[in-house]
């Protein structure tokens, strides 16, 4: 939660009392807490991918070249650890548990191969996306293959309710891309509908691989809920700060293009906490950005409103749930470094 807000506070330059410095060697970098079930991460994933034919091969390692976030990995093994300590008092990482990081990284890539298609990016992580490279049919077979490889690497763990936990964080996954492509008349389900599109896409492969390892750790279904909600409120934190970022940020420093939502005719969190000041937005909207000039007036309403401060604080909110959730857990040497300070944005 601390790297989140931490990025936002960097990205943005905005000012914000910490209570303590940032860099406070008391609260410790959660990559770096990983880093030892982290390594190696990308070189596991293309052996797992090991593919026929060249062209399928790049196409397939393309995003797996080490210089992604690996956010959900890190989240994945951190949860293996607590739990792990929570039930026997060991911090070791299962290989199984290892195993559903590697599978939530695959299939969120392969997400991100199917989504690029569907918006027609052009860009992503800094360089070409893979449909501009080799098209968008080799591009869609791709993200199946990587979706393929990933639920054979389940399979093999040889536990039936961890694939059924996994599979259904894959469903959610279309289900939030179908809530994208549609929107909500009504303004006062707009916001409802925003948060749940911002669950199924982003937060249940997070929600679902953090119960995943739990399940792993031990039997308590207690357990299993916390780690539950803990990903859930986590990975709605880090969407929330994402889509502030698509305004507050430079294409170099996003490695995509920034009011890419809008372009898209998607009106996320700051959008739609605008419309509170200007109404106007609605009419936009609507008609999904489509007029001239409606993403660039859209991106000044927003800048003008307080629509990046309530995200801001929302994702706050969503991360002080996910502390609350974390700390029903024995507590462990390591979740003792790694408490934030107090955040007032």
């Amino acid at each position: 939660m601390h790297s989140i807000l931490w990025r936002f506070h960097h990205t943005t330059g905005r000012t914000h009392s910490y209570g303590k410095a940032v860099s406070d060697e008391k609260y410790r970098d959660p990559f770096k807490l990983g880093r030892k079930d982290l390594k190696n991460l990308y070189e596991d994933i293309q052996k797992e991918l090991r593919a026929s034919t060249t062209d399928l091969r790049e196409m397939c390692e393309y995003y797996f070249d080490g210089k992604g976030k690996a956010f959900r990995p890190m989240i994945v093994v951190l949860m293996a650890r607590a739990c792990n300590f929570h039930h026997k008092s060991s911090g070791e990482v299962q290989a199984s548990q290892r195993s559903i990081a590697l599978i939530a990284e695959m299939i969120h890539t392969a997400s991100l191969v199917h989504d690029d298609v569907i918006d027609d990016a052009n860009s992503r992580r800094g360089k070409l996306t893979v449909n501009h490279v080799w098209g968008e049919r080799k591009a869609v077979l791709a993200g199946d293959f990587i979706l393929a490889v990933a639920s054979q690497t389940l399979a093999r763990i040889g536990n039936t309710t961890i694939v059924s936990v996994l599979t259904r964080a894959i469903e959610d996954l279309v289900r939030g891309e179908f809530l994208q492509l549609g929107s909500k008349e009504n303004e006062n389900e707009r916001f409802a509908h925003y948060l749940e599109k911002t669950f199924k896409k982003t937060a249940s492969l997070i929600a679902h691989s953090c119960k995943a390892v739990s399940i792993l750790a031990c039997p308590d279904p207690k357990v299993h809920e916390i780690a539950y909600q803990y990903g859930k409120n986590i990975g709605i934190a880090f969407q929330l700060i994402d889509d502030v970022l698509d305004f507050t940020s430079c294409s170099e420093q996003l490695g995509k293009p920034t009011s890419a939502d809008l372009k898209l005719g998607i009106a996320t969190g700051p959008v739609l906490f605008a419309c509170q000041q200007f109404p106007e937005i609605n009419a936009m909207i609507m008609r999904r950005f489509n007029l001239p000039g409606d993403v660039q007036r859209a991106q000044e309403y927003v800048l003008q409103s307080g629509g990046i401060q309530q995200t801001t604080y929302l994702a706050q909110r969503y991360c002080h749930e996910a502390m609350r959730e974390i700390s029903k857990l024995r507590p462990s040497p390591k979740q003792q470094n790694y408490r934030p300070p107090n955040l007032e944005i």
